[in-house]
Order: structure tokens, then sequence, then C-alpha cells
């Protein structure tokens, strides 16, 4: 896999990999133009449309790393909790008391019901080119709680939290645990050579919180993965944490930390490389301004690097969050080009 043993010789000299998270989404024209005779929930669930969708960002920019098109809240609806887009995600039963969780119940065997992955997934890694890296993806159990108790990753997450203590995150987590593993490994088996744990909600949290609730339900997922898929990577990506955060984390089945554009990457690399990969961390934001100025902040974001004398060979470079809805796609198409070229070492 390129992103993590054979990396790409320019000139002699060794190139950074690049990927971003939603890669193949909304600013993207040819998203767009599939988009119009679909909906997002078929997008996902036909296997055809999303290897389609998944290849565009690959064929276009020339990215390392394909990303399955896929949506993390699909367990959600496994659990019987009802989930419809309009144009984002509602659901129909939400966490608000212990009693709720009598409500779940799951709706088909994981086999069965992610076997849409399975095969997008197989087609996927039949399609790309073998030195592109295949990564499936799945939310983290925190933001997968988060979104069962408020409906949403954003706010407060006051239930959420208080829902820590009073037993409805450790109920949930007895009912998503077997589906979400069983969710990785179904990608894994279809093809996927890494899997993405995406923690967006997560960095709401006091870090004591972090340390009590959720380091344990996280090592308890990769564990059981890499139980069964020893081969295979995680990349656990975790928005609004801090360094005290990823110091906690000591998880030997975790092999990439990706952070957002808040945290010092050179710190983070100088400081964990040794144990993981790093990823990120440009702004997604920036992408939106005139292409000179997206190119004066790789620039100064190589520098920095430079000046820092960080392991290189541990940086897989990428955003800090998403790709933003109305981004130019001149600029995504010119930042994997300027990456490629000029990120050397």
């Amino acid at each position: 896999m390129g992103l993590f043993n054979d990396r790409t010789q320019v000139n002699g000299k060794t190139g950074v990999p690049v990927w971003f998270m939603r890669q193949a989404g909304r600013y993207h024209s040819h998203y767009q133009n599939i988009k119009k005779d679909s909906d997002f929930m078929t997008m996902c669930k036909t296997p055809a449309l999303a290897n389609e969708i998944t290849h565009g960002p690959i064929d276009d920019f020339n990215f390392d790393a394909a990303i399955l098109f896929s949506d993390l809240l699909f367990p959600l609806e496994q659990l019987n909790m009802g989930l419809v887009y309009n144009p984002g995600p509602i659901l129909d039963k939400k966490i608000e008391t212990i009693e709720d969780l009598n409500k779940l119940s799951v709706k088909a065997p994981a086999t069965e019901y992610y076997n849409f992955q399975k095969e997008a997934c197989t087609l996927l890694r039949n399609s790309l080119a073998k030195d592109k890296t295949l990564l499936g993806f799945v939310g983290a159990p925190f933001t997968l709680y988060s979104y069962a108790t408020e409906g949403s990753h954003a706010g407060s997450l006051t239930s959420s939290k208080l829902g820590l203590y009073d037993g409805r995150f450790q109920g949930f987590l007895e009912k998503l645990m077997p589906e979400l593993v069983e969710n990785m490994c179904i990608q894994a088996e279809g093809g996927a050579d890494a899997m993405c744990l995406f923690d967006t909600a997560v960095g709401e949290l006091h870090i004591e919180d972090f340390k009590t609730y959720i380091i344990p339900a996280l090592k308890s997922v990769t564990k059981a993965f890499k139980a069964r898929y020893p081969e295979k990577k995680v990349i656990y990506y975790s928005k609004l944490t801090h360094m005290e955060y990823l110091r906690e984390i000591q998880d030997d089945n975790i092999d990439v930390l990706g952070i957002d554009w808040r945290m010092n990457l050179a710190s983070a690399l100088n400081e964990f490389g040794k144990d993981y990969y790093i990823q990120g961390n440009f702004d997604p934001s920036w992408l939106h301004l005139p292409w000179e100025h997206v190119e004066t902040n790789l620039k100064r974001m190589w520098q920095g690097l430079q000046d820092q004398n960080v392991p290189f060979e541990k940086w897989i470079c990428g955003l800090g969050h998403g790709v933003l809805q109305h981004t130019p796609e001149d600029n995504v198409r010119n930042a994997v080009s300027y990456i490629h070229e000029n990120f050397v070492y």
C-alpha cells in the first residue's frame, strides 16, 4: 500500500502521499452529475454507484488513496433507529433514557446488512491501480453514540455527556460494538487495505471523560478488528482534540492518527511519529482562497515542517477535516499536484 510502505519517488526523492476526507462529494462535478439521477442513500447502497463515485477524485485529482463512498451512520439504521436523508441525516429514535435502549434491535445479520459495502470494496480493489490504497471507514463509538443521543454531532452534546454517567453510553456500546466490528471486518473482507475510525464529536469531551470512557471503547474496537485482520491498518481521526488527548490513547492497534488544523503538525509528528503515522492537517477553508494564497499556505506548511526536522516518512498529507461544499475543483486539483511535485524529501 503506497500510503504506508511504497512511497512515490520524485527525481530520486521520496514523495509525501495525500488524500482528503470527503474527497468524493458535493464539491465535485463528477459526484453532482451522478446525484442528478439518484439520491444519497441509493448511491451509498448501490455498489456500482459507490464504486463510480469513489473513483471520481482518484481519476480526476490523482489522490494516493480512495475512500469508500458511504456513510458512517448505517450502524444506527442496522440497530433499527431509522435513517433518512433530507438532505442531512434524520433518525426516528433517540437514546434519551435508559429505557430507550430496549427499542434497539438488529435488523439483519451484519454479513447481510453490510454486504453492499463489501461488494463496493471488491469492485474498487479490483479496479483501482495496485499502488492506490483503498480505505474503508466507520464512525467511532462516541460519534455514533452522540448521533444516537442527539440526532447530530453539533452543539454542546450535554445529553451525550450525561449519558456517559447514567449508563446510556455503556448500554449503547453493548448493542453497537459487535455490529461495528463486523462492519469493519466486512469492508476489510471486501478488499479495504485500511479502516478509518472517524470521531468528529469526541473533541467536545473533557479529557477525563475521554480517558475514562472513550479510550477503553476505542481499544476494544481496534483490538477486536486487528485480531481478525492483523495486516490491515487502522486510522483514528479525532476532531477538536489536542496533544494531551493523543498522549492518552496509547493503542498499539492504531497505525495512523488523523489530526485537525488546530493542532501543531510538526509537534504531532515529532512526538508521535515513533508510534504512529500522522495524517493532516491543512485547513479545508483555505481551499476556498484564490490559488496563489493556497499555494503560499502550502509552501509555508512545508517550510515549517522542514524547519522542525519532522519524520516525513511518517506523514500522510491531508486536510484537518473533510473537503467543504463549494470548494473550487481546480484548487483541489492544483493542491494535489503541488503536493506531489514539491512535498518530497
